[in-house]
């Protein structure tokens, strides 16, 4: 079978053929030390963006805002955290997609307008952002950047509403898509997200010194865990949170919708460690394997994750199989993007350098490989090889989720169709192009029934081609995500 997906060296092929998710936000609210409270909730939502991050705080007076490209870690110094001052604060770290990777589309943005001064973090992506961009154009507004998020402050902005909560909720009816939002006020901090609830986004309470308490929200509840935070709920679908001076308000600014939770939320995106859309995502992936066990079974001597996202589910596939489970391949940790050259022969070494095989674990032995994706097949193939280098008699590749045939729009780093493997091949040509013994998806109803999915709250889409919203113009889409 000729190559389906050309190795183009990009960055979406190197180092890990995955879908990736483009952010994570967080927000505090009455803490005396917000900025650093801020750093450490992006600290722990680290694996949801590593390209940029931002954090702006405000004093009551001014909003401070710091963005860089990089980690966390590397951007915020103490020097840095020091001069974001304030009880508020809000924080950003962003995956790009294949466009602009540049400091203009860091977020938070921050603008001072008629509302006053006020700076929003955005997760998701905003399928009629384009359209709204136009519009606003061609009634003078300037942009300076190219993320769907500064479209969200210009409605803010030219709202005729007088309060900030009242232009919000005038702006969020206008968007269509998925959109988790933290804003930040000079004295208040407000969050909402989409009708549908294809993000996540967490809310919690945090005790400090004095017995005082503060309010948090996060995309993830591990971003709770790191800052000894309760958490208490999700921000609904549909639902504006304020938290200011008089305390905190919920009200629903949208009619009710079906829900559409990210189901790849819980195959790949989220720390195992998180509760998801109100369910433990180790709990998820677990049952993933073993549904896979039951559905796809095969005579073999291990099981081994590719790490570290399918690790869960080869566990799960393990207990139910009553095959071993063996670490046998080790990831590395420390593993930067530095070594994303032009070079093809260094190109080579990528997933070298994340994983290496164990060698006495592999010999001679008939391996259950699994993982949560093949998405373009290359990095699949690559890991297929070296497991059979290292001595392995036979490879069996176990998918704990159904083929990805179809792009998303609602804030996945999705390739378009053409360079989906599973959009244009059968699985026994992926097979061949793998170079494995088998290869074995989860059934879309194992999917359902793995995430409990009992009143159909999940979205499908990447699976089933099936879209949950209208779309506006798929090829618009395509092109818009492909700038940002």
């Amino acid at each position: 079978m000729p190559n389906p997906t050309p190795e183009t060296g990009d960055a979406e092929e190197i180092p890990f053929d995955k879908l990736r998710e483009e952010c994570g936000v967080f927000a505090v609210c009455g803490h005396p030390e917000a900025s650093n409270i801020a750093y450490l909730g992006l600290y722990a939502l680290q694996h949801r963006g590593q390209e940029s991050a931002g954090i702006a705080s405000s004093d009551g007076r001014l909003i401070h805002t710091y963005r860089g490209m990089g980690r966390v870690a590397e951007l915020f110094t103490p020097e840095v955290l020091g001069g974001l001052p304030g009880n508020m604060a809000i924080g950003h770290t962003r995956y790009s997609t294949a466009g602009d990777t540049v400091l203009l589309n860091a977020q938070p943005f921050s603008v001072h307008c008629n509302k006053g001064r006020i700076a929003v973090a955005h997760n998701g992506n905003i399928t009629n952002a384009a359209e709204l961009r136009r519009e606003l154009e061609r009634e003078g507004s300037i942009f300076q950047a190219s993320s769907d998020s500064e479209v969200i402050l210009h409605l803010v902005a030219r709202s005729r509403e007088r309060t900030l909560a009242g232009a919000l909720r005038e702006a969020l009816l206008q968007l269509e898509g998925a959109f988790s939002l933290v804003f930040l006020a000079e004295d208040r901090i407000l969050v909402a997200r989409d009708p549908n609830g294809f993000r996540p986004l967490a809310f919690g309470q945090m005790e400090f010194s004095g017995g005082h308490t503060c309010h948090v929200f996060a995309s993830e509840t591990c971003a709770f865990d790191l800052i000894n935070a309760v958490y208490l709920n999700d921000v609904e679908p549909g639902e504006m949170v304020i938290v200011g001076p008089e305390g905190m308000t919920r009200e629903r600014y949208a009619p009710l919708r079906d829900h559409s939770h990210c189901v790849f939320e819980h195959v790949y995106f989220s720390r195992p460690d998180s509760i998801v859309f109100g369910r433990p995502v180790q709990e998820s992936r677990e049952n993933l394997g073993r549904r896979l066990a039951r559905e796809c079974p095969v005579d073999a001597d291990v099981v081994v994750p590719v790490p570290d996202s399918g690790t869960a589910a080869a566990i799960g596939y393990a207990a139910e199989s009553g095959i071993p489970f063996r670490q046998a391949l080790i990831r590395n940790h420390y593993v930067g993007r530095t070594f994303i050259e032009p070079s093809q022969a260094i190109r080579d070494f990528g997933v070298k350098l994340k994983l290496n095989p164990v060698r006495h674990l592999l010999e001679g032995r008939r391996v259950i490989l699994v993982d949560d994706s093949i998405v373009r097949g290359t990095t699949s193939r690559k890991i297929v090889r070296m497991v059979r280098n290292a001595g392995a008699r036979e490879v069996h590749l176990r998918i704990s989720c159904p083929p990805t045939i179809s792009p998303c729009f609602y804030g996945v780093d999705t390739p378009v169709p053409a360079e989906l493997i599973a959009a244009n091949h059968s699985v026994e040509e992926i097979r061949r192009f793998v170079e494995a013994d088998s290869v074995a998806y989860l059934s879309l109803g194992g999917l359902r029934e793995a995430v409990s999915d009992f009143n159909h709250d999940f979205c499908y889409a990447c699976y089933t081609g099936n879209y949950p919203t209208e779309l506006v113009n798929i090829d618009e889409l395509m092109s818009a995500r492909d700038r940002r």
